[in-house]
């Protein structure tokens, strides 16, 4: 009877080990995957849609390939459709991010529309290869948009006529270049084409051609002229020296804080210092 006993008290007591061990195991189980789905930034899922300024274009690609490979379960898809309609994207809901390679309107802004710049871009004042006018001042350059000069000979060089080429209407180069010399709407051009890449082949074919490109997508295929004297480098634009500078803005419907936790990661990617230094890798000039 006592052997009995004996054998029963060992068998409890056994059995109780064995179901603390178990509840022990699963408690740190559970734990572990909690911890691990916490910490794990690849769990980041979802799309995220940019629409907007064909500027941007090099920069938002750039972004949205290193996001992606950062986030694999992340796809980042963008259009180029120009600054305006980027907006228009983000305002209707079509977008998460309308690109713009200007500052917002009032309009824009009273929509509800946020105007997040995240970088800086000089813009760029191009002519064929064998124009000598390698130096203009605003004052000729406000003369060639408006019509009032219309051949190099005019000031100082060959007697050609000058192509007075620009982005189309909506464009947020075509804005900003015009705001920034004053001449919004009394330009006269020879040609409005719609992407920057369009601009680029115009000048580069058509001698006595002048337009105008963000700074970081220009290549030997033309030349750059200074403005008053001042070089579009990334130091001059910096210090302030060189007229032609607009703000990357990547507007949101909203504040940052008020956007999913997607979108929120995004825009820190960008201000973090991976961000900063693929800003910096595309030629353009971070905000800080």
């Amino acid at each position: 009877m006592k052997k009995s006993k004996s054998m029963s008290l060992l068998f409890t007591i056994l059995l109780a080990v064995a179901t603390l061990g178990a509840c022990s195991k699963q408690q740190t189980d559970t734990t572990a995957t909690t911890d691990t789905a916490g910490s794990d930034s690849a769990n980041f899922s979802g799309k995220i849609t940019m629409a907007g300024s064909t500027s941007m274009e090099k920069l938002a690609n750039a972004v949205a390939e290193s996001f992606m490979i950062k986030y694999p379960k992340v796809t980042v898809s963008t259009e180029f459709t120009g600054s305006s309609a980027g907006i228009e994207a983000v305002t209707t809901g079509t977008a998460d991010i309308g690109n713009a390679s200007r500052n917002l309107q009032d309009s824009e802004k009273e929509a509800g529309i946020v105007e997040n710049i995240v970088a800086i871009d000089g813009i760029a004042v191009i002519l064929d290869k064998t124009n000598t006018m390698t130096n203009l001042t605003k004052e000729q350059l406000v003369q060639i948009y408006t019509g009032e000069i219309n051949n190099w000979s005019a000031i100082g060089g060959a007697d050609l006529p000058i192509v007075v080429v620009g982005r189309e209407s909506g464009s947020g180069t075509r804005g900003a270049f015009e705001e920034l010399l004053g001449i919004a709407d009394l330009c006269k051009y020879s040609n409005e084409i719609n992407s920057t890449g369009g601009v680029m082949a115009k000048i580069a074919s058509t001698p006595g051609a002048i337009g105008y490109v963000s700074l970081d997508v220009v290549d030997d295929t033309v030349i750059t002229s200074d403005i008053d004297g001042v070089k579009p480098t990334e130091e001059s634009i910096k210090a302030g020296t060189y007229l032609l500078n607009r703000p990357f803005v990547m507007a949101t419907k909203g504040e940052i804080s008020e956007q999913t936790e997607l979108i929120k990661a995004f825009f820190a990617y960008l201000s973090s210092e991976e961000g900063k230094a693929l800003i910096e890798k595309m030629g353009l000039i971070t905000v800080d």
